[in-house]
């Protein structure tokens, strides 16, 4: 079974708001996620939530991110450094 992590959709129509997830890459966008590692507004492109150290578990154990992950985790980084 392949991790990957990436975004799932919750928000309204022409309202985004993901979740960023651990989930089978075999499985639908929205489908049944593993764990829940975080979310993101994409309205105001604010993260809500994100926990980095359950993201670097997943890593560990060979769970690959999405190009959507790795640009909200450099925002993420830019918001702790800022702090």
């Amino acid at each position: 079974m392949a991790v990957k992590i990436r975004l799932s959709r919750v928000g309204r129509k022409h309202v985004p708001f993901y979740r960023i997830v651990a989930i089978d890459e075999r499985r639908k966008r929205d489908g049944g996620s593993l764990e829940v590692l975080g979310t993101y507004n994409a309205l105001t492109r604010e993260i809500i939530q994100y926990h980095a150290e359950r993201i670097q578990a997943w890593v560990a154990q060979g769970a690959i991110k999405t190009d959507a992950v790795k640009k909200i985790e450099k925002l993420y980084q830019k918001k702790i450094a800022t702090v």
